[in-house]
């Protein structure tokens, strides 16, 4: 073998070394090594467990997309009103993952293992009444989003199951980032991949009643991803009790820390109050959407579903970047959690970048794999080009808000989500699809613009420097 052979084949060998380190978990301190390989040990998992997450996103949209529009519209407008609690399962995520990445970047394991507990009993207090209210009010909530009459009369077993299940999606929200902050992102990304095998298989089984399955029509769609989060919030549960990773939950730690609690509730609720702000944002952009008809609000979701199967992916590297941020401070080295959030920001750019040329190159027939229906196709591949028209910037404004959080400082992401959620894209979305006449369009236009502004703003605001002297 030549010289050149001999030097090329070393860096091959590292990175398949490297990946599969990232796929098995490292039990290295990421405190110690290389940014670089410590994003990559990181990234590649979490990248996976967001792939997964986006996967559960698409998959019900395309089976159900089989029974027509309003099926479709029934899909979008529970998902709307699902986003709250994904904003509560997010702020319950930005406060576990800061506590815990922070506590095993001081090299205190029992701590940080009697601060998961905190969290998943936050999680289980705030998910039963949650859950109630989903089942009792399921119907007023779909009429209360602009639902049809099919929507309203079919599609509200849907809503109740989603609704009643969303304990599941809280805890595997939850725990989840508790593996995170751990640096334990190989667990997290096997969870999905369970909850989600699990999904796929079940859900055409159910919606259209295949072998001894009964046909449950859009309400199983439903009833497969609710019980595919189930499996995977008791595989998580194993895991925390076996301590296979950098976390065990032991008995002794079962027991309530007021200390740590009041930590979790002041990062958890600024958290959840900063997530709020953007997803009932999402409600609201539904709701305007909705008064053009079920066909565009099928169109919009569509879009949506596809752009969530990008950006999920890249909400893994942010998350890689908060975590390397919490421990970075923890082990007293703010400069490298620095060196990480930039170096993930391009990396981000440079994926999301690529997507989104294919998306405005390929936007109709992507849309079109999910409905046969011209008119939801139309209003899809609209929604898709214009809104990935503003990929790059989402890239850094991702990882940059997730770095705050990771920092422990939810209060500058919280106040750019409410100028640029609240202030400026709602006001605008209404403007420009109403009385300057682009209808759907510009509503789709607003989540470009108003996404676009918070990464410049949090690009200026991360580079003061703040968030280093943030003490949790």
């Amino acid at each position: 073998m030549s010289q050149v052979e001999g030097r090329e084949s070393v860096p091959r060998e590292e990175f398949w070394a490297s990946l599969k380190e990232a796929m098995h978990g490292t039990e290295k301190d990421l405190t110690g090594l290389p940014v670089k390989r410590a994003i990559f040990l990181l990234a590649v998992p979490m990248v996976l467990e967001m792939v997964m997450e986006s996967i559960f996103a698409v998959v019900d949209v395309f089976f159900v997309g089989r029974l027509g529009a309003d099926a479709v519209a029934t899909v979008g407008l529970t998902e709307s009103l699902l986003t709250i609690i994904y904003a509560a399962a997010a702020g319950l995520s930005i406060g576990a993952t800061a506590l815990v990445s922070r506590r095993i970047g001081e090299k205190n394991p029992e701590q940080a293992a009697r601060t998961a507990v905190q969290a998943i009993g936050l999680g289980v207090f705030l998910a039963i009444p949650l859950a109630v209210g989903g089942v009792v009010f399921s119907r007023s909530l779909l009429e209360l989003m602009g639902g049809e009459p099919w929507v309203l009369e079919h599609g509200v077993r849907y809503t109740q199951v989603m609704l009643g299940g969303m304990g599941t999606v809280l805890l595997l929200f939850l725990i989840n980032a508790i593996f995170r902050g751990a640096g334990d992102a190989a667990i997290a990304m096997r969870v999905l991949w369970l909850a989600n095998a699990i999904n796929i298989v079940l859900a055409p089984m159910l919606i259209f009643g295949v072998g001894p399955f009964p046909e449950l029509g859009v309400m199983g769609a439903a009833v497969a991803t609710t019980f595919g989060r189930g499996c995977g919030v008791v595989y998580q549960i194993y895991r925390l009790a076996r301590g296979s990773g950098r976390l065990r939950v032991r008995w002794e730690h079962v027991r309530l820390e007021v200390g740590t609690m009041l930590s979790m509730l002041r990062l958890s609720g600024a958290g959840t109050a900063q997530s709020l702000v953007n997803t009932t944002s999402w409600v609201v952009l539904a709701r305007i959407v909705s008064t053009f008809g079920s066909q565009a609000v099928a169109g919009y979701t569509i879009a949506m579903r596809i752009v969530l199967f990008a950006l999920l992916p890249s909400w893994g590297l942010a998350n890689a970047a908060a975590t390397m941020v919490g421990q970075s401070l923890g082990a007293r080295q703010p400069e490298r959690g620095e060196q990480a959030v930039w170096t993930a920001g391009r990396i981000n750019a440079v994926f999301l970048g690529s997507l989104g040329v294919l998306f405005v190159a390929f936007a109709q027939p992507l849309v079109g794999a999910f409905s046969p229906d011209p008119v939801v196709v139309d209003h899809g591949s609209h929604a898709l080009r214009i809104i990935s028209g503003g990929f790059l910037f989402y890239a850094f404004g991702m990882v940059l808000t997730q770095s705050f959080n990771g920092a422990g400082d939810t209060t500058t992401p919280t106040l750019i989500n409410v100028f640029c959620f609240w202030i400026l894209e709602l006001p605008l979305a209404w403007v420009l699809s109403g009385p300057l006449k682009m209808g759907p369009s510009g509503v789709f236009l607003s989540l470009t613009v108003a996404f676009s502004v918070l990464a410049v703003l949090a690009a200026l605001l991360f580079r003061r420097g703040r968030w280093k002297l943030r003490q949790v």
